[in-house]
């Protein structure tokens, strides 16, 4: 059973991590989270679950207007060439609906499956904006506290310039 929004939330609590959770109606594209948000601050994301042509799992996180192209990216992550994860390999690796991708998700891929990627210019803000594992939802952390929680999953991502 993947983790809930609550267990996520009690990991924060247990990292000593200080977040802030609005609710929203469910939005499924960057256009609709603009339209919904209102006054938020932070850096506003996306999230590409990718996977490379020998089957290995990538998940790039990046500010939602960067332009991230397909096929510059393995280049710089270190990576095959890149598809989008099909949303029966997302629901099974980071226990999220498509329209929901997030970092947050790492809390369901106890077998460390994903490599993960943060942008560089994503990480130039001190805060950050994700869906807390349901697209009903934007929590906002700051970027530090997102690799802290990363690495709490069990993976060390890499900070690249993605865009």
């Amino acid at each position: 059973m993947p983790a809930t929004r609550d267990d996520l939330f009690n990991r924060f609590k247990t990292l000593g991590i200080e977040a802030t959770t609005r609710n929203h109606p469910p939005v499924y594209t960057v256009d609709e989270a603009q339209a919904l948000r209102g006054e938020i601050p932070g850096g506003h994301c996306k999230n590409l679950f990718l996977k490379d042509d020998k089957g290995n799992i990538w998940l790039i996180v990046c500010l939602e207007e960067a332009n991230i192209d397909l096929k510059a990216a393995p280049a710089k992550i270190g990576s095959r060439r890149l598809s989008f994860g099909k949303p029966e390999l997302l629901r099974e690796v980071l226990g999220v609906e498509p329209g929901s991708v997030t970092p947050f998700g790492l809390i369901n891929d106890t077998a460390q499956r994903v490599n993960v990627v943060l942008d560089a210019q994503m990480m130039a803000h001190e805060f950050l904006n994700y869906h807390p594992l349901e697209n009903t939802a934007t929590t906002t952390i700051r970027s530090a506290d997102l690799v802290t929680f990363i690495r709490s999953c069990g993976h060390e991502p890499k900070i690249v310039a993605v865009a």
